[in-house]
């Protein structure tokens, strides 16, 4: 069975810190390329940053160039995703999604930027 399984969300404060993980289970995690969406309320879920399989190439949407860095751990499973200065407008339901010979999709993990 295909998994994803993200953690890492929370409450934070404007110009904090936080970093998702997310495990991968039940399929070629290597060759997969993973990426992190987010879906704000009442707005569309948009790509957020993505990782190749190999290289690895990385992009990232313009909203968070800079203040968010995406990683994978081939050896774990695992992809991340390093948040620093956090903004309101950063407040999303974050899912993490894997694309190789199909797309799988996490349950997602809330974060709220909030003082």
């Amino acid at each position: 069975q295909v998994q994803l399984v993200e953690s890492g969300g929370g409450l934070v404060q404007p110009g904090g810190s936080l970093r998702l993980s997310c495990i991968a289970s039940g399929l070629a995690f290597g060759a997969a390329i993973m990426s992190w969406y987010r879906q704000a309320p009442g707005k569309e879920r948009e790509l957020v940053a993505a990782i190749t399989s190999a290289g690895p190439v990385t992009t990232y949407a313009d909203s968070v160039k800079g203040r968010f860095t995406i990683s994978r751990d081939n050896a774990k499973n695992t992809v991340y995703l390093q948040m620093y200065s956090l903004k309101s407008d950063d407040t999303a339901v974050y899912y993490c999604k894997a694309t190789h010979l199909g797309v799988v999709w996490g349950q997602g993990t809330q974060v709220t930027v909030s003082s």
